[in-house]
């Protein structure tokens, strides 16, 4: 995660006991909301109670996934709720935050190694308007899975001109073909 600036370390908020959080940054009173949309900008933050000083961090992040789950934006599976769940206590356990951790930074260098491979296959060839379209699709449906981004609607894409022959679809196949072995060496 990112660092709030240059040397400065992570922005501090402070949670009250009257579960208000106050953002010592801006000097102002944010929600859960504002501190899931920090996450999703990178920003790194530190809760702490304002009463004890103590760390809650952890605390609040999990807050902020209950209230995404609650919100119909759900991300974890029952089935590997129950799985986390049965860890706890298990002699696995100091484990698995790190195996978690090191899964997810594995998923999104994928996805950034996916949209490379498939701006690469048609950088110059006469599918790249097509690749583009299809590009802009594909980050639409990955944003509809990160969390906040519920009810947004994916662009709808742009028709292609139809093949002018037999020649154009031959080199489509072709064009298919390629994409779909460079996609197989990613998954190796």
């Amino acid at each position: 995660m990112k660092k709030a600036a240059a040397g400065s370390g992570p922005v501090i908020i402070k949670k009250y006991a009257n579960r208000r959080l106050y953002n010592t940054e801006t000097s102002s009173y944010i929600t859960l909301d504002h501190l899931a949309a920090m996450t999703r900008e990178g920003r790194d933050f530190k809760v702490v109670d304002a009463k004890t000083d103590e760390d809650i961090t952890h605390n609040v992040l999990t807050q902020i996934i209950m209230e995404e789950e609650a919100r119909g934006t759900s991300m974890l599976p029952v089935n590997f709720l129950r799985q986390l769940i049965s860890l706890y206590g298990d002699s696995m356990q100091a484990m698995v935050p790190g195996y978690l951790e090191a899964s997810m930074d594995s998923f999104r260098r994928n996805q950034e190694q996916f949209k490379s491979a498939v701006e690469g296959a048609f950088a110059n060839s006469p599918f790249a308007e097509i690749a583009k379209r299809n590009m802009a699709m594909f980050e639409a449906a990955a944003e509809a899975f990160k969390p906040g981004a519920a009810g947004v609607a994916a662009p709808t894409p742009t028709p292609a001109a139809p093949a002018e022959g037999g020649d154009d679809v031959s080199a489509l196949k072709a064009e298919l073909a390629r994409l779909q072995d460079k996609i197989e060496k990613l998954g190796k």
